[in-house]
Parts: C-alpha cells; structure tokens; sequence
C-alpha cells in the first residue's frame, strides 16, 4: 500500500467492494477532460453500491450514501490511479451513513482516450478497481 494513500490512524475498515463501470470523458477545447465515473460495487457476488457523478456511492440495499473527495494518490501505469478520498457528507441511516473514508485500489483501465477530439463528443472507458470503505473506530 503506498503511504499516500493510506488511511489515517483511528479509521476501521468496514467493507471492500470490487467495481467494474467507465470512467466517462468529455471533449472540451479539443482535449479529453473527465465528466464522470459510473459503477456497480459487489460484495460476494452482489450489486450493493452504485458510484456515480459527485463522486457519491449510495448503498442500493438500504439508500444510505457518502460524497467525497480526493485527498491523496497513487499512480498507476496504464490505469486511473489509486485514490484515497475523504468523507464530505453522509446520507441516511445504513452501510454508508458512518463512513470517513474510501480507498480505490487495484485500478485497470479507465484512462482518458489519447489524441485530439471534437468538442462535445464523450467517450466512457471500461475500468475495475477495488474500493474500501472506512468509519471512525469505536
């Protein structure tokens, strides 16, 4: 685990979800810029977390979410890099309403489209990667 991502001390993991979706780029000023991410998170075989624009990831078993945002990473040859993101809100009672921090780990894939562009077109580039989710320790 590179230090920059690592989640500070008085933080307890409480679930790790593998992702598969796109990261989604728009042509601005002929270049590549990043809209948006969407993904399905699993745990054993089960949709339970959808990540979407914010970024915000909202549980579908109980509709409890976390937005957040960056605050460190780690690059990835190849990939998107590895991200650890903080807490900015919580909604709801449920999985996700405690948690402080994401981690997105094990990225492949989802990187910006190489070359020019014509404005306004979009591209969503398939990636995986593994996101763990933490809450301050009792």
């Amino acid at each position: 685990m590179p230090e920059q991502i690592r989640v500070p001390e008085g933080n307890r993991r409480i679930a790790v979800m593998a992702a598969r979706g796109v990261q989604t780029y728009q042509c601005a000023g002929g270049v590549w810029t990043f809209l948006q991410p969407d993904a399905i998170l699993e745990h054993r075989g089960r949709a339970l977390v959808l990540h979407t624009r914010g970024p915000v990831w909202t549980s579908v078993r109980d509709g409890s979410s976390v937005t957040a945002a960056a605050v460190a990473n780690s690059p990835v040859e190849g990939a998107i890099p590895q991200l650890l993101l903080r807490s900015t809100g919580n909604r709801g009672p449920g999985l996700l309403s405690g948690v402080t921090y994401i981690q997105r780990l094990r990225t492949t894939g989802g990187v910006a489209p190489a070359g020019s562009c014509t404005d306004g077109v979009t591209a969503s580039v398939p990636y995986t990667a593994d996101y763990t989710f933490w809450v301050a320790a009792a």
